[in-house]
């Protein structure tokens, strides 16, 4: 195989890497808030922006310019790229968020640093300023649980065998389509929870298994995302 990636972009790795941060990010705040340990909500809000902006421009990008169908998988531009767009843009929405009401209970003159009154706020107020946001992000939660049966399906998600590592099991295709097909239907179980846990008085049931998929989904997202620096690199170079 000969790529010219002179016509082609190919960065689901520092998507995958934006996308573990951000899941494992809401289930650090959401175990802080239960906590009532939230505070100094800037730093949420920076931490949230960073990767949320990222994945903003290059789903945005993948999905109007669909630059994978220029290496034959037109289909990848849809299943990376959209979902990540969504993601990033419901993330960049949490960060303006957080940092509106950063400077709001300053104008009330709230300790910032008192993590009992701001986090006894958030609980108050969360419910339902996100409450309207959640049901886009169980939409798209549906979303990805619809990918994975479509990735198991049609087999989708092999790597060829210029990859290294992935490429290994080029000649089983199920493999991998189980692995990523796995990965997108438990972030997508857990997005389309989030409606269900955005209630003055969730289950905590329903928040535990929520904040498990997502610890779980964004582990191996950050690790894969990380893996495929090496792999993604080995493939350019194999097939230039």
């Amino acid at each position: 195989m000969v790529i010219d990636w002179a016509v082609t972009q190919v960065y689901n790795t520092i998507m995958s890497v934006a996308t573990g941060i951000i899941l494992l990010l809401v289930v650090m705040f959401i175990r802080n808030l239960q906590r009532s340990k939230i505070a100094h909500l800037d730093g949420w809000a920076i931490g949230f922006a960073i990767p949320g902006f990222i994945l903003t421009i290059t789903g945005m990008h993948m999905t109007l310019t669909w630059p994978l169908s220029q290496i034959g998988f037109p289909f990848d531009d849809i299943i990376f790229g959209e979902p990540t767009f969504a993601f990033g843009v419901i993330a960049l929405g949490a960060s303006i968020l957080l940092w509106r009401k950063s400077n709001q209970y300053i104008r009330n003159e709230i300790d910032i640093h008192d993590t009992r009154a701001i986090s006894g706020k958030l609980k108050e107020e969360l419910p339902h300023v996100l409450k309207p946001a959640s049901y886009f992000a169980a939409a798209m939660g549906y979303a990805l649980i619809s990918i994975a049966i479509a990735g198991v399906t049609y087999q989708l998600f092999a790597a060829p065998p210029e990859e290294p590592i992935s490429g290994a099991f080029a000649d089983y295709p199920l493999i991998e389509a189980i692995f990523i097909s796995g990965l997108y239907a438990i972030t997508g179980i857990g997005a389309a929870m989030l409606p269900f846990i955005l209630r003055e008085k969730p289950n905590r049931n329903s928040v535990k298994i929520v904040t498990t998929l997502f610890f779980i989904a964004g582990s191996i997202f950050v690790a894969f995302g990380v893996m495929n620096y090496f792999t993604h690199i080995g493939l350019i170079v194999n097939t230039m």
